[in-house]
């Protein structure tokens, strides 16, 4: 069996400090960070628009679904080495594109030097701190998205 190209960027020690890191994050906002990992792009979505793809799986990933609108998916296509932040219009309403930019400016700079399992933590941080300033934490607050990475094909 062919081993899985993810594992040329990020092994399975870094996949759950991924995962803990965003359940850290929710601790202190009412929003939800979703990271989903696609080793390489189907056939039929080679010419697709990356946000296009991104939009899909943000439905996908349920994150389109929650209570207050408040999700962001930190979406990545290892083998075309690409990946797009994409945040529900209530948190786009508050921030502007300026911000975005800034995190996937950091994150491309970790990725540029191998650090892959760096740049996606720190992506999530980032996130977290805008959604904790314009989304704090609610007494009542349910984590409605699971934190693990999502692998999807």
């Amino acid at each position: 069996m062919p081993k899985k190209i993810i594992y040329n960027y990020l092994n399975d020690d870094e996949l759950l400090r991924i995962s803990n890191k965003i359940r850290d994050v929710e601790k202190t906002t009412a929003g939800e960070l979703v990271v989903s990992i696609k080793e390489k792009r189907k056939f039929f979505e080679r010419n697709k628009p990356l946000r296009t793809l991104a939009e899909k799986e943000f439905i996908s990933a349920g994150i389109a679904k929650t209570n207050e609108a408040t999700g962001i998916l930190i979406f990545l296509i290892l083998k075309s080495k690409e990946f797009y932040i994409l945040a529900d219009n209530k948190i786009n309403n508050k921030v502007e594109q300026i911000t975005w930019d800034t995190i996937a400016k950091t994150m491309t700079e970790y990725f540029g030097g191998g650090n892959f399992c760096k740049g996606i933590t720190e992506g999530i941080s980032d996130c977290g701190k805008v959604l904790s300033t314009y989304f704090p934490i609610q007494q009542n607050d349910i984590n409605e998205l699971s934190n693990k990475v999502r692998l999807t094909k």
